[in-house]
């Protein structure tokens, strides 16, 4: 067979940003001889996958794939879904470092064999690249992406985010904002380097815009420290010393922040506030104890220490906000108490991506369909070992 996979990645590169799709149909066309092609998103929410070459897709059509490509989406494995007429379906998973964004479809006229199956996944695979890359260039896909619109403050804190999940050889770590289109002041952000993953979660007071632009301050002035070589402590003080000289004290931003050693398994903390990070190993969930500092930008010149904990492998760490543990609907006891464990134990045999989707499926369940009356941040870090870190990212 040719270079197909090539000749598909060539016609992506000449595209413009806002037509991938539609050079994606036409190089698989001939290159597959497929009869169609589609490519499905997945919303912020990951409550459905929906089409871009066709998003007026009657809901019949759309209904009647959904099942299979929410499958392959969930599994990130192909699916193979025989039609009528001999045709045949192929969903594929549109993944890249890990993180999902949604399926592609391709319709051959017969079943494929599978070396055509395995072209057809790396064409699933430039494609998705090509997506990751011109997602800056046009709104086309953040398009079919939202179900609604977005409030001001949630189109900042989304873009703001590095991604919603990323694989590594030693780890899986995938993380959810709720409400997804009003959120204000609850976000995560992570960075690999090398040996090294930081991890932070943020919970920022206040609501709506002023909440946001308080994040992002806090978010691109830890950047702006880990860029810098700066390390946990440099980054917590940077962030720190920037919130309370731009308001003096009156606004401050719960922080944790995590760096994992992806050689050794352990984890430097810096505890400055309300998150809370909890242990899933086998069917138990045990918070882990961190000495709780003061919340960023609360005093000038504060200083930070860190503290350190050991993962083993098969080890699973939740981190969640406020919004998530201390979340008391209608009178109840706190979700933190006793339902979040419940719901973290029910994840044990899915991945990380399918986990933060459970708890906070769980938490709205808890809040029995009433709206989330504070933001809720949900980060979930499968550690598989250091043996592994040498394998590379995946795709």
């Amino acid at each position: 067979m040719p270079d197909v996979a090539g000749q598909v990645s060539r016609a992506l590169r000449l595209a413009p940003p806002d037509q991938l799709a539609e050079a994606a149909d036409r190089a698989i066309r001939a290159a597959l001889e497929a009869s169609r092609s589609e490519v499905f998103i997945a919303d912020y929410r990951f409550s459905g996958l929906w089409p871009v070459l066709d998003p007026e897709l009657p809901d019949a059509g759309f209904l009647a794939c959904h099942g299979v490509a929410q499958r392959c989406f969930s599994s990130q494995q192909p699916v193979l879904d025989a039609g009528e007429n001999g045709r045949c379906r192929v969903y594929l998973p549109l993944s890249v470092w890990g993180e999902r964004l949604g399926v592609l479809l391709v319709e051959l006229t017969g079943q494929p064999d599978p070396a055509t199956v395995r072209v057809a996944q790396d064409i699933a695979g430039e494609l998705a690249v090509a997506l990751r890359a011109a997602d800056r260039e046009t709104d086309r896909y953040r398009r079919a992406r939202r179900r609604e619109r977005l409030s001001m403050a949630a189109e900042m804190q989304w873009d703001l985010l590095p991604g919603r999940s990323v694989a590594h050889g030693a780890f899986l770590l995938a993380g959810q904002l709720e409400p997804a289109y009003t959120v204000g002041g609850d976000h995560f952000d992570w960075s690999i380097d090398g040996d090294r993953l930081t991890v932070t979660v943020l919970n920022g007071t206040g609501n709506g815009l002023a909440a946001s632009l308080l994040t992002a301050v806090t978010v691109n002035a830890m950047r702006n420290a880990r860029r810098s070589g700066g390390s946990l402590v440099e980054q917590a003080e940077l962030a720190s010393d920037t919130i309370f000289y731009q308001h003096r004290g009156s606004r401050h931003v719960a922080t944790l922040l995590l760096e994992l050693d992806t050689r050794r398994g352990v984890v430097k903390a810096v505890d400055a506030g309300s998150p809370h990070v909890l242990r899933l190993r086998g069917g138990t969930v045990t918070p882990i104890a961190l000495e709780q500092q003061l919340p960023l930008g609360m005093f000038a010149e504060t200083r930070y220490d860190v503290q350190e904990f050991a993962v083993e492998p098969g080890d699973r760490l939740f981190v969640v906000s406020d919004g998530v543990y201390a979340a008391e609907p209608a009178g109840q006891e706190p979700y933190g108490e006793r339902a979040m464990a419940r719901s973290m134990r029910a994840t044990r045999l899915q991945p990380a991506t399918e986990a933060v989707g459970t708890v906070m499926r769980e938490l709205h369940a808890y809040h029995v369909d009433a709206d989330l009356r504070d933001d809720a941040v949900v980060v979930c870090l499968d550690w598989r070992g250091s043996g592994r870190a040498g394998d590379g990212c995946e795709r």
